[in-house]
């Protein structure tokens, strides 16, 4: 059995040398220039790069081309950091919170963030939160300003049919996020992070309006109103003037030319230019 099984290994061995059957082996110069075009184009495939081969009057298969191409550990497509990277002017941003009161009750508070300056659209305060009531917030929200092409939101099932329909009608492209993933809509987390460190550790809220508003002895206004002014990288004009400063102006009594654009429900002493409170909405 033994010479047997060392006669049967030699016999394969004669018959599978050197002549080989089945498809000719690609020169080295040909594999080298596939693995040059992959290593220098990431978002080209294997029918690409042999459409670009045959073009050359190079004459292989495109499992030939697949064979011979760099494997990459990551995909070509672009990760959701150059996403937010390359769409940063078009996307915003929202997210709840939850705040508990005085007497143990929760109350709810939604933040619009615009990622294209770190520009807070809205922060509007409810104790029971629905898509209806989210839905009107963000027609709100964008209502004096082009509205964002795409909007980034968790997973919450308080996103419901009528909020997914309002957005859609205004032109916006529903982004939800991956389950569990909240570093995919770090933005607006960090700025709830800011507003709960800065501003709801430091008070005992009543209840929704005083949340909403704000009392006057707390610091809630003059804290969130600096969250608002640190987020900003460039500040709002002034009434009269013709394009953003490069720098915040000096002049005394100057009052933003869209006071709702940095204005907060919590900051009760911003008032609008009609002399209406902007915390009434």
């Amino acid at each position: 059995m033994r010479w047997h099984r060392a006669g049967f290994r030699a016999f394969w061995h004669w018959k599978s040398r050197a002549k080989r059957a089945g498809r000719p082996q690609a020169p080295i110069e040909v594999r080298q220039l596939i693995r040059d075009m992959s290593l220098a184009n990431p978002l080209w495939g294997a029918p690409r790069i042999h459409g670009e081969l045959l073009k050359l009057g190079i004459d292989v298969g495109q499992t030939t081309v697949a064979k011979y191409m760099i494997r990459r550990r990551r995909p070509p497509s672009q990760g959701w950091r150059t996403f937010l990277l390359n769409h940063a002017n078009g996307i915003a941003s929202i997210d709840l919170f939850v705040v508990p009161t005085i007497s143990f009750k929760l109350l709810y508070g939604l933040v619009i963030l615009r990622h294209e300056r770190r520009r807070m659209l809205w922060l509007g305060v409810t104790a029971h939160p629905t898509a209806e009531w989210i839905a009107r917030q963000v027609t709100e929200a964008v209502g004096w300003d082009d509205a964002p092409q795409y909007l980034i939101r968790d997973r919450d099932r308080v996103y419901g049919e009528a909020f997914t329909r309002r957005i859609r009608a205004m032109g916006i492209r529903d982004r939800p996020t991956a389950p569990r993933s909240p570093w995919q809509n770090g933005h607006v987390e960090r700025l709830i992070g800011s507003i709960r460190r800065e501003c709801l550790d430091h008070i005992l809220v009543l209840g929704e309006r005083h949340l909403r508003h704000g009392a006057t002895s707390a610091p809630c206004a003059p804290l969130v109103y600096g969250i608002l002014q640190r987020r900003s990288n460039a500040s709002v004009p002034c009434q009269g003037d013709s394009g953003p400063p490069s720098r915040p102006c000096g002049r005394k009594n100057c009052t933003p030319a869209d006071p709702r654009r940095i204005a907060s429900p919590l900051c009760p002493d911003l008032i609008s230019d009609r002399g209406q409170r902007l915390t009434d909405f």
